[in-house]
């Protein structure tokens, strides 16, 4: 036999297991880098997919909210819109929404060159006209009447809060309510806020048959015929064709309206 031949028979067949073992080895650690790669290329497939999704989600959101104000502003203006429509028809419903705000009716107040008696509503919680005003609003919005109906009759009823009838100033009564003539100085009450629910309640009472939403504090509330003036128009007895109303005054109503419009202008 021949050594030399079976020795580098043996020679080859080691590095034939060699170069297997080598690449075996290599095929391996090519497999797991193609593994990682293809686990991170999934990761970010994912990740793409996932903010895809959260685009989609805020754009859904802002979508809605983009329609949620576009639905808010079109019942704005269609509130303002009914406003302004009904005062071209000549019915002003004493009842309802209004665009007029506190600082259009203290505006209005501060138009007509008086001074405010400070000195004595103070006592009454309403040391400023905004902060009677703002008494004024947020009364009327309970009861569901409009702020400017209410604010602009006792304009009327009182001079500009001037008063020189038979009630005067010190009894918080801002719409004559009880004042029969003759020197009847009409109701008292203890503040401001109170003397403008009784007014507001006293409106309501003329403007509709639904139930008051707070304590009643017109204690003439149970006299009023429920709903006989549902326009600021009727109010005066004289332009109420049922005959009610809440003055004698020729144009009573009529009166406020013009007043209102000015207030608005």
């Amino acid at each position: 036999m021949d050594v030399t031949w079976l020795r580098k028979r043996k020679v080859k067949i080691w590095m034939e297991i060699g170069l297997a073992m080598v690449l075996a080895v290599s095929l391996g650690i090519l497999g797991a880098k193609i593994s990682v790669r293809e686990e991170v290329q999934q990761e970010k497939a994912e990740e793409l997919r996932g903010a895809e999704q959260e685009n989609k989600s805020a754009a859904g959101i802002l979508d809605k909210k983009a329609q949620t104000d576009k639905a808010k502003k079109e019942d704005t203006e269609t509130d303002k819109g009914e406003t302004e429509e009904v005062i071209a028809d000549g019915q002003y419903p004493i009842m309802g929404k209004s665009s007029v705000t506190v600082e259009d009716m203290a505006n209005y107040f501060k138009s007509a060159g008086v001074d405010y008696p400070a000195e004595v509503l103070s006592r009454g919680g309403a040391d400023s006209i905004e902060a009677f005003c703002q008494i004024y609003y947020e009364e009327a919005e309970a009861e569901g009447v409009r702020p400017e109906v209410a604010f602009v009759q006792t304009m009327k009823e009182t001079g500009w809060l001037q008063y020189g009838g038979d009630a005067s100033i010190e009894q918080f009564n801002f719409a004559g309510l009880g004042t029969t003539g003759g020197g009847v100085p009409g109701n008292s009450y203890p503040d401001v806020r109170i003397g403008v629910r009784a007014q507001i309640q006293h409106l309501k009472a003329y403007a509709t048959t639904n139930a008051l939403e707070q304590e009643c504090v017109d204690d003439r509330y149970e006299y009023v015929i429920k709903g006989s003036a549902p326009y600021v128009e009727w109010l005066g007895k004289n332009e109420n064709p049922k005959g009610q109303g809440w003055a004698t005054a020729e144009n009573y109503g009529l009166s406020i309206v013009e007043m209102i419009r000015k207030m608005k202008d």
